[in-house]
């Protein structure tokens, strides 16, 4: 029999009227414990026996016998009853018929089986449920729904849920007979319990619910119907959350942005997405109260899928939560470009196009500042930084809001030709220019001004970087020029001192006072070198270097530098990129900074230099302004000191600016360093706060297969510093041969002229270019030349062309206070050249004129 004849409508049961038929129970049926009358029997026929006994004393032995035969086939036959379990023991636990009479009368279909799955108990609602003839005719579950495929799957899961001692509940449906609708069920197993007499037992329960589905379908019938009529009304529907993101678009709106709701589906779309321009701003930064609901008319254009814009009227309604979080928003689309009202209605669309797409900030405002108005411009700019007055007054800082809230009442009071306002923006380090107007008295309506504001915070920036270049730059040029000539009047100080050394003998009561000056006027040249460094203008030597051994090399020099109180860690990246560098100017850069650091802990503290690779991803990361996207060498240092107050940190690179007493420092220390980075093609940046001061210099990686920068040309690899000069001296610094030397400095030429002399050179002499080919001119070849390099008429790199003309092998010592880069790029690459730079010693000269002679 199919499961439709086996189960019966259950309109009973949800009438509430009475089951039509007891409960079944199969413990009913079963013997129960005994009476007082069967105790009683059971000892009279004890009492007849031992009276029978006692009346035939011939025969009480067989009587016994017999007496416990009997006995004992009845415990035998009772023990086989008891397992075949058709006596049980009487239950001693208590009764509870109020529960049991529950169960009985339950609307709900109930049934327990054991652990053979037979039916243990029923109750009305089940029995009435199955169609049972009678009590004997109660069947389990599996059995009532046999031979129906759409239920079998369900029974099945159910009937492993039950072996496994588990809840499960399913629903079914049920097909009913022919001329009757069908009917869900809902079926529900459990275990009994976990007692010693539960053990086994399941418990089955059946409720008919298909009226609750009955109503779940049609409330989702009218859903449906809801939505198709609001994704097919006349009027486009969107919601979007605070994220931005839209979490639903009807299909009208759809249609007109020429989106596929299915793709919608599958990839969501961005308010940015629909919405034109700074639009999106209008609906996503709205300040309300906290259980505020906010509705808002906003004219704006969306943007279709190609990028057409849509002119639309924005119905804009968001509820507010008790954190003042926005919730999703309802928001109606009216489409203006399907609107037939003639010219009023073009030129409408024409102005809310031109009053949201403007690059300016525009708001309408009331004598207080309150906004009335504004624009989408305004909202993506501004709108964060209103109160919840939302005045746009607290759009400014404190210092310039007196500023702006008296041009509001000025226009307030119909006044004209205000004058703009240049304004600091409460956060995050803006700035913006505010213009306002006054509104016509007709026209006011509650607005007393017209504000527009253009944000210059680019501007200013760019204003302030320039001013700041352009200040370094005329502090480069003078300090270059300074240099030069001071070069020249320390050459001529310590060429002088040179003689007098030679004319006197340390026991010279003159002597030490000649030894003082030469000092004072290297100490002078150490300064002239810090000035062409931050000038960019000093003589560099470049060689790959690294970092890792620069650093252990500079690491015992830093220790005695920075003193027993502070701390030194030097931390060395791994596998550090080669750099292209003046290892003498490098290890400047690492002492200023560590001198520097030293002297702002003055009761100690620890310094760090640190040393890693900076890929190029990392550093457009970084963020510092001017810092390209390219691979660079990282050397950082940073102290534990005072730190560096921000309106000064700008300024720490000028030369001469110092925050130490009278005499403690030159202020030319942290200037040295960011003119020999610069030159060397690096970055330097510095962040400081107390307690906590960082330098990062950032070295271009060296690639040694592309990277040609800085490779010296032939003439300048044969360039010799003063440094190289003196570790080549040898102890015979006479010679001979025709000098040339060409310098329009007439003292220090004299001096010059000497001291070859002195060392058995013929010296012809030239104060400028022109004159030297004259005298070249007269007296034929000379051995070598050694000019100036900026003299009037004819510079040194012309007089050197002209000598190539007349003497192709005629070599040549160039002597300059200027870095040798400065004339090297005016000569061709090939050119054979040696330099010398200003300020020198005799020793030095002479060495150089040996060196090059041989």
């Amino acid at each position: 029999m199919a499961g439709e004849d086996r189960i019966r409508p259950a309109t009973a049961r949800v009438s509430g009227e009475q089951p039509r038929r007891p409960a079944f129970d199969r413990s009913e049926a079963m013997p129960r414990g005994g009476s007082i009358g069967g105790v009683l029997l059971v000892a009279l026929g004890l009492v007849a026996a031992l009276g029978l006994v006692y009346a035939d004393r011939a025969r009480a032995g067989n009587y016994i016998l017999a007496l416990l035969a009997g006995l004992g086939s009845i415990g035998v036959l009772g023990l086989f009853a008891l397992a075949a379990g058709l006596l049980r023991w009487s239950g001693r636990g208590p009764q509870h018929p109020l529960l049991k009479s529950v169960v009985d009368g339950a609307f709900d279909a109930i049934a327990v089986t054991d652990q053979k799955g037979r039916v243990f108990y029923a109750n009305a609602a089940y029995l009435d449920l199955i169609g049972a003839v009678d009590a004997n005719d109660a069947r389990p579950i599996e059995r009532v729904f046999i031979g129906d495929p759409d239920v079998s799957e369900s029974i099945y899961r159910l009937l492993q849920a039950a072996r496994e001692r588990r809840r499960l509940q399913e629903e079914v449906r049920i097909a009913g007979r022919p001329g009757e609708r069908g009917r869900w069920l809902r079926l529900r197993v459990r275990p009994l319990g976990e007692g010693p007499q539960e053990a086994g037992m399941t418990v089955w329960s059946i409720a008919d619910v298909t009226r609750e589905r009955e109503r779940q379908e049609n409330a989702f019938l009218e859903l449906q119907y809801a939505i198709d009529y609001l994704d097919h009304a006349p009027a486009g529907f969107f919601s979007v959350d605070a994220k931005g993101e839209i979490v639903y678009l009807n299909a009208t709106l759809a249609e007109w942005l020429g989106h596929d709701l299915a793709q919608i589906g599958l990839s969501p779309l961005a308010l940015g997405d629909i919405v034109a321009g700074e639009g999106a701003a209008l609906l996503t930064t709205r300040n309300a109260a906290p259980g505020e609901v906010k509705t808002e008319i906003i004219d704006l254009d969306l943007r279709t899928r190609t990028g057409k814009p849509v002119p639309a009227r924005l119905y804009h309604k968001v509820a507010y939560g008790a954190d003042g979080t926005p919730g999703p928003s309802r928001t109606l689309v009216l489409n203006r470009a399907r609107d037939r009202d003639g010219p009023d209605r073009t030129a409408e669309v024409r102005f809310m196009r031109f009053f949201q797409h403007t690059p300016m900030a525009i708001a309408t405002v009331d004598r207080e500042g309150r906004i009335a108005r504004s624009n989408a411009r305004f909202a993506s700019a501004f709108e964060r930084l209103l109160g919840e007055d939302r005045s746009i007054l607290s759009v400014v800082s404190e210092r310039d809001r007196p500023l702006l809230e008296a041009a509001i009442a000025k226009a307030g009071e119909g006044h004209g030709d205000i004058a703009p306002v240049e304004a600091e923006l409460a956060r995050d380090d803006r700035w913006a220019t505010f213009f306002v107007s006054a509104v016509d008295e007709e026209e006011r309506d509650g607005e007393a001004a017209i504000v527009y504001a253009l944000e210059t915070t680019a501007q200013r920036s760019l204003e302030l970087k320039l001013q700041q270049q352009q200040k370094m730059e005329a502090v480069g040029q003078l300090a270059g020029g300074i240099a030069h000539d001071f070069n020249n009047v320390l050459s001529a100080i310590m060429m002088a001192t040179d003689f007098l050394l030679n004319a006197h003998r340390p026991t010279d009561p003159s002597f030490k006072d000649i030894m003082q000056i030469k000092q004072n006027a290297n100490r002078a040249a150490a300064l002239v070198r810090q000035l062409l460094a931050f000038s960019r203008k000093q003589t560099l030597r470049p060689q790959v270097l690294d970092l890792g051994e620069v650093l252990s090399d500079t690491g015992m020099l830093l220790k005695r530098l920075i003193g027993e109180k502070v701390t030194l860690e030097i931390i060395h990246g791994r596998d550090l990129w080669p750099v292209k560098a003046d290892l003498s100017q490098l290890e400047q850069v690492i002492v200023n900074l560590a001198v520097n650091a030293r002297d702002a802990m003055p009761d100690g503290g620890k310094l760090t230099v640190r040393t890693a690779n900076v890929p190029a991803e990392e550093s457009a990361r970084l963020g510092h302004k001017g810092l390209p996207r390219a691979d660079f060498v990282l050397i950082e240092v940073s102290d534990t000191g005072v730190g560096i107050p921000p309106e000064i940190i700008d300024k720490i690179f000028e030369p001469f600016f110092s925050t130490k007493e009278v005499g403690k420092g030159t202020g030319l220390g942290l200037s040295t360093v960011y003119g020999i980075v610069k030159q060397t093609g690096g970055f330097v940046y510095a962040d400081s706060k107390p307690g906590a001061t960082v330098f990062r210099v950032f070295l271009p990686r060296h690639q040694p297969a592309t990277d040609n920068r800085g490779e010296e040309p032939p003439a300048v690899a044969q360039a010799l510093s003063a440094a190289e000069q003196a570790a080549r001296m040898v102890t015979d610094l006479t010679g001979e041969g025709t000098i040339l030397l060409v310098e329009d400095e007439e003292g220090l030429r004299a001096l010059n002229a000497r001291g070859l002399a002195s060392r058995g050179y013929t010296v012809l002499q030239a104060s400028n270019g022109a004159e030297a080919i004259e005298v070249l001119d007269r007296h034929g070849h000379v051995d070598l030349v050694v000019s100036d390099v900026v003299m009037p008429e004819m510079d040194g790199p012309t007089l050197l062309r002209e000598l190539r003309r007349r003497d192709p092998q005629v070599k040549i010592i160039f002597v300059s206070g200027y870095a040798e880069e400065a004339f090297a790029k005016n000569l061709p690459s090939d050119e054979q050249y040696a330099f010398l730079a200003k300020p020198f010693t005799l020793k030095q000269l002479v060495a150089a004129v040996k060196q090059t002679m041989s």
